[in-house]
């Protein structure tokens, strides 16, 4: 019984629930948040960013070890970090290095020499609906706007103080 819970919690899609209606506003008048609501939907998790001090030795773990499927290195300058992907049957890990020393991942392993969870990232279906609903609700962004991401796909970075202490990354499906 508890691996068919297991497998159902796994397979159950997050469920947005109906924002409540306010008996304040005019019959037919919709809130803002209603509004918002319908303009774009929470996806899968895409991936959860490790940050590495040792690349090499990362891939080696992760394709040796485990015998996970492992890319090839990228560079991506525009985020300060060379990222390896670790493709596993329903996610991704994605194992961060600095590149360069003014890299925000150079910065993290400053303060955690072995390295660490660096972020979590989900998919959205409308990046920029999603960006600026979660502004309008006071979550701050780690940027103006959207960045190419790791998959070639626009990203945005939600500050962990306003997100549970997690740093999230949305990502257009």
């Amino acid at each position: 019984m508890q691996n068919l819970a297991r497998t159902l919690c796994r397979r159950t899609p997050l469920i947005r629930t109906p924002p409540v209606v306010s008996n304040s506003l005019p019959l037919g008048v919709a809130s803002s948040r209603q509004l918002s609501a319908a303009a774009w939907n929470l996806g899968v998790l895409n991936h959860t960013a490790i940050a590495v001090p040792d690349l090499q030795k990362s891939i080696t773990f992760y394709r040796d070890v485990l015998k996970a499927a492992v890319s090839e290195p990228e560079d991506l300058p525009d985020h300060g970090v060379t990222v390896v992907f670790v493709n596993l049957p329903n996610t991704k890990i994605e194992l961060l290095y600095p590149l360069g020393e003014n890299s925000p991942i150079a910065g993290f392993l400053k303060k955690n020499k072995d390295g660490g969870i660096h972020h979590v990232c989900i998919e959205v279906d409308d990046i920029e609906s999603a960006v600026r609903e979660v502004r309008e609700r006071g979550i701050r962004t780690l940027g103006e706007n959207t960045k190419i991401g790791a998959h070639g796909k626009p990203v945005m970075f939600l500050h962990p103080k306003d997100c549970g202490g997690v740093l999230m990354e949305l990502e257009q499906k």
